[in-house]
């Protein structure tokens, strides 16, 4: 089914660094129309269990949030025929989560232990693990992407390097099991016409829908060329982060294409996909 039109939209850079604050994470929103994108608390350096927090009041509230996490909503599955295969941990994703939450002690909604300690021999942290293509393990979404022109995506398996995607993503399952049933999340959960939903970003997706392809946007104007192409209007020119740009417009990207059903019913997806590896909202 394709969702009735949401009123809001929410773009959330994540972060799965260790520590309680997190410079890396951005929250950039919108209300349906067309103005700008803004960036909410701009200054805070927000705590992932404050984003946790935002995120159930927004569900509580007003309006129908659609809200976006740039971070891989599960593992690879459907390609190995499990997340860590030989291990004894659930098969769906809600369980997963569940499983990945009961793991860790981190604080702030941590999981570098689930990497580092519980389950390492799955994960990439070095030369000393043997070939770094032994641990290139993608979801179906993945493969969808890189196949259209969008570029190699990242895999949670690769723990090192400033790129990586792993212990941002584990942290990130941590959140949807905090989140619990106050929305649904896209497509392990029906969306239906009476709430918002939570879906999972790739900011890049967004950006090359705004026809930038391959660069960062590093200005405001830089910003304003995709914004006006997704028909946005323009942000005040300012210095902004590159976390900063890419929520701005991902937001903006999101409410173009919130009520296209094509996103909603993506061409791979099927049941078992949506069951265990999930989908990125905005790859048809």
């Amino acid at each position: 089914m394709t969702p009735s039109r949401f009123t809001h939209f929410a773009a959330i850079d994540w972060s799965g660094a260790k520590g309680r604050r997190h410079r890396g994470i951005a929250i950039a929103a919108c209300e349906a129309g067309n103005a700008a994108p803004a960036l909410v608390e701009p200054q805070h350096i927000w705590s992932r269990c404050e984003v946790l927090d935002w995120v159930r009041a927004r569900a509580a509230g007003p309006g129908r949030w659609l809200i976006g996490f740039d971070f891989s909503f599960a593992p690879a599955s459907i390609g190995r025929g499990a997340y860590l295969p030989g291990e004894d941990v659930p098969a769906d994703a809600r369980a997963f989560w569940a499983y990945v939450d009961s793991c860790c002690e981190d604080e702030d909604l941590g999981a570098a232990s689930f990497l580092e300690q519980r389950h390492r021999p799955h994960f990439y942290f070095g030369a000393a693990d043997g070939r770094k293509a032994d641990f290139m393990h993608f979801r179906q979404c993945e493969l969808a992407f890189n196949a259209g022109g969008g570029g190699k995506p990242s895999t949670v398996y690769d723990a090192i390097g400033a790129s990586q995607v792993a212990k941002a993503s584990f942290s990130g399952m941590r959140l949807l099991h905090g989140v619990g049933n106050a929305l649904p999340v896209w497509p392990f959960d029906p969306v239906d016409a009476g709430r918002g939903a939570i879906v999972e970003i790739y900011c890049r997706a967004f950006i090359r829908l705004g026809g930038a392809r391959g660069i960062k946007l590093r200005t405001a104007a830089n910003l304003n060329t995709v914004l006006a192409a997704l028909g946005s209007a323009p942000v005040a020119d300012q210095p902004l982060s590159d976390h900063q740009t890419d929520v701005l417009a991902t937001a903006a990207g999101m409410r173009a294409i919130g009520a296209d059903p094509r996103y909603w019913q993506p061409r791979g997806l099927t049941a078992e996909i949506a069951r265990t590896e999930g989908w990125t909202f905005g790859i048809d």
